[in-house]
């Protein structure tokens, strides 16, 4: 029987699961994709190479690894031709190792403008990427979702389109202000990309289990942020997904049974995109200060979006959150490196809410919002904690980085697994490896 693990961002998304999964991956015959759409986005950097991934799985820039996109995915066929295409003009094959799942929904054109608009004429705005990921979410509820299935036959395609698009060009014009789209167009452009598609679709869900059967070890890479969960997160300014580990197993077609370690990524620090609640941010416009540093040495542009992240200090109450709705078995702790050169280090512990101590940041956006962190002050290190020319270890780090690390683990209640320096694979230290806990 294989070892199957689940990696899930534990914050507000972001946290550097796209190299960890990459990293993971030399330990796994397969990768899953199970939840969210082309609005996340991994990153890469193999060398002097970077990939930039937003639907197909990391793995895929390891030759012999299989690579599945779960039926939990909303699907933009257009992005994801355009994405193959880019890996494979940089001489990584990809249509041969990618599977798509019968059941994965279609992100059709209207599904964007609806997002847009929405945006548009929101009075309190979520910060959606405006790719249309939510609007196929609800498509999918409502069960008047086109599906990878449709695709098989193109008559059945067309009445179904014909008739969801009455509905929303309705929506559109009437209740958004927005223009119409042209259902022949759409039409025409969906089915151009048909017979690319097809060949990679497959029973995702069967072809999994046989694995498991073989002994495979398969790795889940889930996307966005526990925080950012449709259930669990700080509504409504979440995504329109499940992130959590859980997914993994209802997006993918497997039962629990087969999720054997659950491994949450999380920053040394904190970062969010777009709008809702923020307990220990900080400002990133004073240059020197600590969010400031976050911000630049960091990069903390959207992969996606392109947009600035905000920063803070590393949330332990949001983390003990995450560690609830995840079961997770353990952490690792990614860009410690941009805390380097810091005179001091806080972590929030927990908050104040009406002056009374509250341990776990609370579910929903209203109360989040509430919440006065209490902050915790430990030495910073003015050593580096990055060396990708050489293989680290533990005792290779500063002392005060390995106290702030111990300290963080402490507060969390969970052990570090994996501590990352840099965006090099070599920038990694291992204390517990997943796949062989």
């Amino acid at each position: 029987m294989g070892k199957n693990v689940v990696v899930v961002g534990t914050q507000w998304g972001d946290e550097g699961k796209g190299k960890i999964v990459d990293w993971l991956t030399r330990h796994a015959q397969g990768v899953v994709r199970f939840q969210g759409g082309h609005n996340a986005g991994h990153t890469l950097v193999v060398g002097e190479t970077v990939y930039k991934l937003s639907l197909v799985p990391s793995g895929i820039v390891h030759p012999k690894v299989r690579c599945y996109i779960g039926n939990g995915v909303v699907l933009d066929i257009a992005h994801l031709l355009k994405e193959i295409d880019g890996l494979e003009a940089g001489g990584i094959e990809v249509q041969s190792r990618l599977s798509v799942s019968l059941g994965c929904p279609l992100i059709l054109p209207y599904h964007a403008a609806l997002d847009q608009a929405r945006e548009a004429r929101a009075g309190a705005k979520i910060g959606t990427t405006g790719k249309g990921i939510g609007p196929a979410y609800e498509d999918k509820v409502a069960r008047r979702a086109l599906r990878v299935y449709d695709l098989f036959d193109p008559k059945r395609f067309a009445e179904k389109l014909t008739e969801v698009m009455a509905y929303h060009n309705f929506v559109l014009t009437r209740f958004l202000d927005a223009e119409p789209l042209d259902t022949k167009q759409v039409l025409e452009q969906t089915l151009a990309h048909r017979e690319r598609v097809l060949p990679m679709v497959a029973d995702v869900s069967a072809l999994l289990h046989t694995a498991g059967q073989e002994g495979k070890n398969l790795l889940f890479e889930g996307a966005q942020g526990s925080l950012l969960d449709i259930d669990h997160g700080t509504y409504p300014f979440v995504t329109s997904s499940s992130c959590v580990s859980g997914q993994a197993a209802s997006g993918s077609g497997i039962g629990p049974n087969m999720l054997h370690h659950v491994l949450g990524i999380a920053k040394a620090y904190c970062t969010r995109v777009g709008s809702g609640p923020f307990p220990s941010e900080l400002a990133i416009d004073a240059e020197g200060t600590p969010g400031w540093q976050m911000s630049h040495k960091g990069r903390e542009i959207g992969t996606v979006t392109g947009r600035t992240r905000r920063c803070g200090w590393f949330d332990a109450a949001l983390l003990r959150r995450s560690a609830i709705i995840n079961g997770l078995s353990g952490l690792c702790i990614t860009k410690l490196d941009v805390l380097d050169g810091l005179p001091e280090v806080k972590i929030c512990t927990h908050y104040l809410v009406d002056g009374k101590p509250v341990d776990l940041l609370p579910i929903g956006a209203d109360e989040a919002a509430r919440c006065e962190p209490v902050f915790e002050t430990l030495p910073g290190w003015t050593e580096s904690t990055s060396d990708a020319q050489r293989r680290q270890r533990w005792e290779d780090l500063p002392t005060n980085a390995r106290a702030y690390l111990n300290r963080l683990e402490t507060l969390c209640r969970i052990p570090i697994d994996i501590i990352s320096t840099g965006p090099e694979r070599e920038e990694t230290i291992l204390r517990r490896h997943p796949f062989l806990a």
